[in-house]
């Protein structure tokens, strides 16, 4: 299979202007083991003003008004919620990786699918309440598209565009035998989408596309999430020395780019230069083509997830 490139385009700049970190309004909430900030940033998905935010690692929707940050709460397996190595639960986590929202407002986040725990859907729905279904036979069809999933599967984005629905795959995986991590895009139908969530057959997995990414000091960049706006697709990648698709590593850089004709992207910078936050969520202002949101994963159950306000220049 052909692999096409994306390259590093020094005319297109993406500034980080402003960092937010992620407290709920109602703070914490034991019974709900909910902690008083959103513990991680891992995709984001616009529906209209607001900006909802997905954790990989606690079961809850954050929802930003632009003001204030309300949660709402998955459905539980005996009422934990938050997930971590201090309390030996860690490989019991939904890893929601990818969202995306359809236009009447239904936000669908899925799990990464690198393990069999993390093949899971959440689902918000326009009238605020939450719930979750197993989709073992969709992320089987990933893991079986050797083209798409390469040597581990790692679901970290999935946009709505062109009326379809784009997934990202992340090749930050090990090696597998003959197999390697493989950074990837495919398309599935819409109507396959909705037919499959309502009860129906897996939709057929199309148009796998293999992507070199580029990399930064030496590191390769691989896809963090995807986001359709203003008719082009965009893409976030990390340049992240993790060893495989399930543990953490030292961050070189990140690169906003776009997936057309001639890929290309930006490394984001900040006021200190290369900015060095783990992105794993991007969003765009929906009145202004050049203001991007990312949300940042911290990787430390401790401190809040952030929300940066990026700044794009040049002939995006």
């Amino acid at each position: 299979m052909t692999v096409r490139r994306a390259v590093h385009d020094p005319t297109l700049r993406a500034r980080v202007i402003d960092v937010r970190p992620l407290h709920y309004a109602a703070g914490a909430d034991a019974a709900l083991d909910r902690p008083a900030h959103v513990r991680a940033g891992s995709a984001l998905a616009r529906v209209g003003s607001r900006l909802v935010v997905v954790q990989d690692d606690a079961s809850f929707f954050a929802v930003w008004d632009g003001a204030v940050v309300d949660a709402v709460a998955l459905p539980s397996d005996g009422g934990q919620r938050s997930f971590d190595d201090a309390r030996g639960n860690k490989a019991a986590k939904l890893d929601l990786e990818a969202a995306f929202a359809l236009p009447d407002g239904t936000v669908f986040a899925l799990g990464s699918g690198s393990t069999r725990a993390r093949e899971r859907i959440a689902v918000l729905e326009p009238n605020g309440s939450a719930q979750l279904f197993a989709a073992p036979a969709f992320y089987e069809a990933l893991r079986a598209d050797a083209a798409f999933a390469g040597s581990e599967l790692n679901l970290e984005g999935i946009a709505l565009f062109e009326g379809g629905l784009v997934l990202f795959q992340r090749g930050n995986g090990a090696p597998r035998g003959e197999l390697l991590p493989r950074d990837a895009t495919a398309r599935v139908s819409l109507d396959g989408w909705r037919a499959f969530v309502a009860g129906g057959p897996v939709p057929p997995i199309e148009d796998v596309v293999e992507w070199d990414l580029g990399s930064i000091d030496g590191v390769r960049l691989t896809f963090t999430d995807g986001v359709g706006a203003f008719g082009t697709l965009h893409y976030l990648a990390a340049a992240e020395a993790s060893p495989d698709a399930v543990a953490d590593g030292p961050v070189a850089g990140v690169a906003l780019g776009v997936l057309g004709e001639t890929p290309r992207y930006a490394i984001v910078e900040d006021e200190r230069g290369r900015f060095l936050g783990k992105a794993e969520g991007l969003a765009f202002d929906p009145s202004d083509r050049r203001r991007a949101y990312l949300v940042i994963d911290r990787d430390d159950p401790e401190r809040a997830a952030e929300l940066c306000t990026v700044q794009l220049e040049g002939p995006w």
